[in-house]
């Protein structure tokens, strides 16, 4: 390689390095997500997996380094790295699910958060190292090949090529290749491009002339510490960020990707900027980058307002939403990023000048990389909370100007305006909590978590809402009935349970619902422990006893492939499927695992929230479930326009239900505590009457749907459409739905035929119930009230006498139209007593009329 050959030759290495870079931001998004699902999304199982990959990034530079700094081939070593990326990432395409089955045995079903931790570190440690050992020497080795050829050295263009490598690899893996190809595909492509990297490498440096070997490294007293600093304060810096910003994006998987790689674009561009003036002083830089991330820091508390002001410059639609979260990153990450990139090419350049190699720089660099996640994440954020977190970062940047710049007498001002913010902020800034409050609203409790912080708000008139990173769809005490309904439904359609589990717990409303059965016991998995602790903002003991519920703070899936208990009831919470992490609760081997902890005649119910999704992404959902459940139908679990909650059913035989055996079950549940009869299940026709359709309806509705499926995780990226475009209102998505669904009695119901001919009125009555509802326009005059519903809903009742939800609405109108029009509510009393004359409230209306 000669000087003359620099221009062309510097092009295409730095490709090779972008090619590089790319596949390896790849294999961390796949193997990250892919090792959740077998380790649980606790912090514990997250954040350890993410130590992990960088444990084994430095383990290489450390390890593998030194034996590249005494090679005379160092670009053989380069091409010999990447060819063992690409082979052990097509063994581990086919090894990682076993593997991780095992792991998940090995961790158990409930285990301590330590335990946890060291069973995943130590197990992904070890799977990943052969992979993540040669990209931890790759840098190192194309550095080593190249120092005595490039003028101002190589480090920083190489790790700037590298990083903006990984900021392609991690957009083009979330918007294209995995939501396209998969999880073991997108590897595979990652493989493929390291392989070319190989055979590039070898073509690219035939001619490399052998390399005196490197003397042992020098340690640059002072340099490696700080090198390590750096890692483990800016890899904490990025945790602390997201988990802010958790709390005003959307926490999709673009989310997520988008942070990353703004994150990645600032570190690669200050590389970049620092690699074409290498002779700048560099000793200023930690006192500027801890101004930079109190400005950073202090961008988090405007979020809120940056994110409405570029949505209302922006426009709507998924694009903008996504541009606008994009604004959010770069304000927080853009110019703490640019210094950070900028730091670490001159700590590293200056090692290497002082006869330190650049594996001994990056392999200290990335262990302090790898413990941030622990420390920051675990520890620090929910002792100490984001905001003094944050300010702690910005004061280690600060202890690291002061040997820099103090050796060589330079006077640092920035540090000293750096301090005084620091000081400010910690005693005169708000923490960075965001909730939002109704008027007259108040703050009854707020957690900050590991993973998510958790809030209580009281509203004026007494109303009490759980959110989680502030988002209000988590669940309310106003919603009392409708949640405790989704407990009840698969109560009842079960003939005899005896345990039952509940995976995700929200308010605790739907899991102590199910307490009312005397005869069963009851077992809820929370993944976030402040859900659990702020369950008791939401009691009823005056509704539901106590005493028979026992909480488990784990994640759901993990939850179900690790216990060895059978249940005669599994019903699963309406998780939001496009917050991380929710998408794998609605594959196809979730739905198998649920099946197989099923007892005998067990039942599963998973809810679905229709007012958070579209068609496109329930029709994966619903054939995943198909295919797990292809004797499965669907309910209903009210008939609320505005929320509606669609129900997947399925027996672990594919039995069907018994109306005569379920109308000995409701009959028995009135001697409840609390009667299901005032939830309007108060006979077997109400029960069954919620079934919407039956397995061939099923079908149909995802027929040409992808499946959702632990390698091909559709769903966590059509589900995000809904949540940053404008879609349909729920109504009219409710309408769309049932337009498509039939259902005849046989396909789920035994029973007599009359009453399945009655049962078939039922489901008709309720079709015309929702469609009247869908036109009608909420108005405090009864009279105008019953100018709109009145025919409507007395043609239901001659549908079906027993369809009491058009009975009731026309007894209350009735009953206040008595007080301004006394014949009007007595001919519609007539009525209502013709109609249904085995109901008496109507005929003792009539009676104390005037």
């Amino acid at each position: 390689m000669s000087a003359g050959q620099q221009g062309p030759h510097r092009a295409a290495v730095l490709a090779l390095m972008l090619a590089s870079g790319f596949a390896g931001l790849g294999y961390q998004i796949v193997w990250t997500q892919q090792s959740a699902l077998w380790l649980g999304h606790e912090t514990a199982g997250v954040l350890a997996v993410v130590a992990a990959f960088f444990g084994g990034l430095a383990s290489g530079a450390l390890l593998l380094g030194r034996r590249i700094a005494a090679s005379r081939r160092p670009g053989r070593w380069y091409a010999g790295c990447e060819l063992a990326i690409g082979l052990w990432s097509v063994v581990l395409a086919f090894a990682m699910a076993p593997m991780g089955q095992a792991l998940l045995q090995w961790i158990g079903a409930e285990p301590s958060p330590l335990w946890q931790w060291g069973v995943a570190f130590g197990g992904s440690f070890a799977l990943l190292l052969p992979a993540t050992a040669a990209m931890g020497a790759t840098l190192p080795a194309m550095e080593r090949a190249l120092a005595q050829h490039w003028r101002g050295g190589a480090i920083a263009p190489l790790y700037a090529g590298n990083t903006f490598g990984a900021v392609v690899g991690v957009l083009a893996s979330a918007f294209w290749l995995v939501p396209t190809w998969g999880l073991a595909r997108t590897a595979l492509v990652c493989a493929l491009l390291n392989l070319l990297c190989a055979l590039a490498a070898l073509r690219l440096l035939r001619d490399e002339a052998p390399a005196e070997p490197q003397s042992p490294p020098r340690t640059a007293r002072g340099l490696l510490p700080l090198l390590a600093a750096t890692g483990f304060l800016g890899i904490g810096y990025e945790v602390l960020v997201v988990r802010v910003l958790s709390q005003v994006a959307e926490n999709t998987v673009y989310t997520f990707a988008l942070l990353l790689a703004v994150y990645l674009v600032g570190s690669a561009a200050g590389a970049a900027l620092h690699g074409r003036r290498p002779r700048q002083r560099g000793e200023r830089l930690p006192a500027w980058l801890a101004l930079a991330c109190l400005a950073g820091t202090a961008s988090l508390w405007g979020a809120e307002a940056l994110k409405a002001h570029a949505l209302a410059w922006l426009g709507s639609g998924m694009p903008a939403a996504l541009a606008a979260e994009a604004v959010l990153a770069v304000a927080a990450f853009g110019p703490p990023t640019l210094l950070m990139g900028a730091l670490f090419s001159h700590l590293a350049t200056q090692a290497r000048a002082a006869g330190t190699g650049l594996h001994l720089a990056l392999g200290v660099n990335t262990l302090g990389a790898a413990a941030a996640p622990l420390v920051f994440g675990l520890l620090l954020l929910p002792a100490l909370g984001a905001k003094a977190a944050l300010l702690l970062v910005a004061a280690g940047y600060l202890l690291l100007a002061w040997p820099l710049g103090h050796a060589r007498g330079i006077a640092l001002p920035a540090g000293i305006g750096a301090a005084a913010l620091v000081l400010v902020l910690a005693l005169a800034a708000p923490p960075l909590a965001f909730v939002h409050l109704p008027e007259g609203g108040r703050v009854l409790s707020y957690r900050e978590g590991s993973m998510a912080a958790v809030s209580v708000v009281e509203e004026a008139d007494g109303t009490r809402r759980l959110r989680i990173d502030n988002r209000q769809q988590e669940g309310s005490n106003a919603a009392w009935s409708a949640d405790a309904r989704q407990a009840l439904l698969p109560l009842l359609l079960h003939p005899a349970p005896r345990t039952a589990l509940f995976l995700g717990l929200g308010t605790g409303t739907t899991a102590n619902a199910a307490t009312l059965d005397p005869a069963l016991q009851v077992e809820a998995v929370e993944l976030l422990p402040e859900v659990i602790a702020a369950m008791p903002w939401f009691a009823a003991t005056e509704r539901t006893p106590s005493g028979r519920l026992r909480t488990v703070a784990a994640d759901a899936r993990r939850f179900v492939r690790a216990s060895r208990a059978h249940y005669d009831l599994i019903v699963s919470d309406n998780f939001h499927p496009a917050r991380s992490g929710s998408a794998a609760l609605y594959t196809v081997e979730h739905f198998q695992a649920v099946r197989a902890r099923l007892a005998a005649g067990g039942l599963f119910c998973q809810w679905l929230p229709l007012h958070q999704l579209d068609l496109p992404t329930l029709r994966s959902i619903v054939r995943a479930f198909a295919t797990a459940f292809p004797e499965g139908g669907a309910v209903l679990a009210t008939l609320s326009l505005q929320t509606p909650v669609l129900g997947l059913v399925g027996h672990a035989d594919g039995s069907r239900f018994d109306l005569a055996q379920l109308q000995a079950r409701v009959l028995a549940a009135r001697q409840w505590p609390r009667s299901p009869a005032g939830l309007g299940l108060d006979d077997a026709y109400a029960v069954l009457g919620t079934l919407v359709a039956g397995p061939q309806a099923l079908q149909r509705l995802a027929a040409d749907a992808p499946t959702n499926t632990d390698d091909h995780p559709i769903v966590a990226y059509l589900a995000p459409r809904a949540t940053y475009a404008a879609a349909p209102p729920p109504r009219e998505r409710l309408a769309a739905l049932l337009a498509e669904l039939s259902l005849a009695p046989q396909e789920l119901v035994t029973a007599e035929p009359a009453a399945a001919a009655r049962l078939a009125a039922y489901w008709e009555a309720r079709t015309r119930f929702l469609a009247a509802g869908r036109a009608v326009q909420p108005s405090a005059d009864v009279r105008r009230m019953l100018a709109q519903v009145q025919q409507p809903l007395l043609e239901v009742l001659r549908t079906s006498a027993d369809f009491r939800p058009a009975y009731d609405p026309l007894l209350q109108m009735a009953a206040a139209l008595a007080r301004v029009d006394a014949p009007a509510a007595r001919d519609l009393l007539d009525e209502l007593v013709r109609l249904q004359p085995a109901r008496t409230e109507a005929g003792e209306l009539l009676r104390r009329l005037p």
